[in-house]
């Protein structure tokens, strides 16, 4: 979430980015807390937890803030959390994945209905928008920490799909099978990694002009507010 945001679409002002910043630390949270309740309270022996503390130190979540997460999941054990994917479609008929983590289905598919609704979009059935997207591992490094040259070398020794160096960062690309094999193999010569994760990346985009950045900003801010809402995945590009 950090260097990468899902929400990169919303143009933010001082007070929106410090909002933007308590609330995905709130969904970070949320995921290290089911981890832990899920699996072993050690991240060597709890992959999915493991994981989880790596997304909150990237997005530079203080360490007390993981504890209390971890600690969190001895609270209220009959509270079952559960993973489910939306899909559907939002305004300029724009493809959305949506990744919710929630315990109360009927509740987050209803937000998701309302949202979609209130955007001039609508809530699709499952494989409605898949395929206008493939599923990679995604793995961001600061392009002050490596050079083009070292990191591309690194990238293709580890297996990666791809590496391009962009202007704050180098990207690498993996299939989304080989994603936990590449990253440990390139943690062990780069320390720093500014954002890793599995993503639904676009195909192909939508162009959104300037006149109708506004309403599909509108629409993700409104996603990035509900608690339940993970990630949000699109295929627009902002002109």
């Amino acid at each position: 979430m950090a260097g990468h945001s899902h929400w990169a679409g919303i143009k933010h002002k001082k007070g929106r980015q410090d909002k933007l910043r308590s609330k995905i630390f709130s969904k970070i949270s949320r995921e290290i807390t089911v981890a832990a309740k899920l699996g072993s309270k050690d991240p060597a022996a709890n992959h999915r937890l493991r994981a989880a503390i790596e997304t909150a130190k990237e997005a530079n979540m203080p360490k007390d803030n993981i504890n209390r997460a971890i600690n969190r999941s001895e609270v209220d054990k009959d509270q079952n959390f559960e993973n489910l994917r939306y899909e559907g479609f939002g305004p300029k008929n724009i493809a959305l994945i949506i990744e919710t983590l929630t315990e109360n289905k009927n509740r987050t598919a209803g937000s998701i209905r309302t949202i979609l609704q209130k955007c001039g979009g609508n809530l699709g059935s499952s494989g409605s928008t898949t395929h206008f997207f493939s599923n990679y591992g995604i793995i961001q490094i600061p392009r002050k920490e490596i050079s083009d040259e070292k990191i591309l070398e690194i990238a293709v020794d580890a297996g990666s799909k791809d590496c391009i160096s962009l202007t704050n960062f180098h990207e690498i690309t993996t299939n989304k099978d080989d994603f936990y094999k590449v990253k440990n193999k390139i943690r062990q010569s780069i320390e720093n990694f500014s954002y890793s994760g599995i993503e639904w990346r676009a195909n192909s985009f939508i162009d959104i002009s300037k006149d109708d950045t506004k309403e599909v900003e509108n629409m993700l801010e409104l996603f990035h507010e509900d608690d339940d809402i993970q990630n949000v995945f699109h295929n627009c590009r902002f002109l």
